[in-house]
């Protein structure tokens, strides 16, 4: 397969490696959006540039008939818009805010454990904690905004906000609490803390090299290229 990776810094880095080593061919590496014609010889384009680039950069993919696989967080007000975009030129697309496959089971024990602990909302505060390194732009992280909206799905909650990691004040028993903090030399740990005033169940995910999310997004870009569609890593390990 012919990859087109738009968003060639250390991710795209890791992208091409790891599809060297799956055998697919790099045809395009690029930091800005691209014209069309850059795209012509491409079977498949990978995404993971800036918030502010993302939508124009999976739009042009998309109406030049490029199969797309986008993990760029930080713009999914517009998530929707690029739906009907896909579904109206018969496209393919694929997003995720994280394409760690072990991420993606954390997706859904989290989901299950709140739906287990519905019942009993009000007795348990719930606390999303995420650190990355200081230069990822978007905060809190799309995968912390992923398991609060999991959470809400399942009516155990009914809305996030924000907090600073030395805020206690956490009287809002409808809310879920996000703490995020930007440290050197991280790539990305994610916590979902249950706590009662009887017991805390602590959920943990720690990424130790952006080779997962490589291999998440190569896997999925083997899975879109002949199918159309909106799609997610829910869909492609059948979740």
């Amino acid at each position: 397969m012919n990859i087109a990776i738009i968003g060639y810094g250390k991710m795209g880095k890791a992208l091409e490696r790891i599809a060297k080593l799956r055998n697919h061919n790099i045809s395009l590496r690029y930091d800005n959006t691209p014209n069309p014609k850059l795209l012509k010889n491409s079977d498949l384009a990978i995404e993971f540039s800036q918030p502010n680039t993302a939508f124009q950069n999976v739009k042009i993919c998309i109406e030049n008939n490029i199969p797309v696989v986008c993990g760029t967080t930080g713009w999914l007000e517009k998530l929707n818009i690029v739906k009907n975009i896909c579904l109206n030129n018969k496209g393919s697309f694929l997003y995720s805010s994280n394409f760690s496959i072990g991420m993606n089971i954390f997706y859904i024990i989290n989901k299950k454990l709140s739906n287990l602990l519905y019942p009993y909302s009000n007795e348990y505060e719930v606390i999303i904690k995420e650190t990355h390194h200081t230069k990822k732009i978007d905060k809190p992280s799309g995968t912390a905004i992923s398991l609060a909206n999991d959470i809400i799905s399942s009516k155990m909650k009914k809305s996030w906000k924000i907090i600073n990691h030395n805020d206690e004040n956490k009287k809002d028993t409808n809310s879920i609490f996000i703490e995020s903090k930007r440290l050197d030399n991280v790539i990305g740990e994610h916590k979902v803390i249950y706590k009662s005033i009887i017991e805390k169940i602590v959920l943990k995910h720690e990424a130790y090299n952006r080779d997962i999310f490589a291999i998440g997004a190569i896997i999925a870009a083997e899975w879109l290229l002949d199918k159309k569609g909106f799609f997610s890593m829910k869909d492609v390990l059948e979740l």
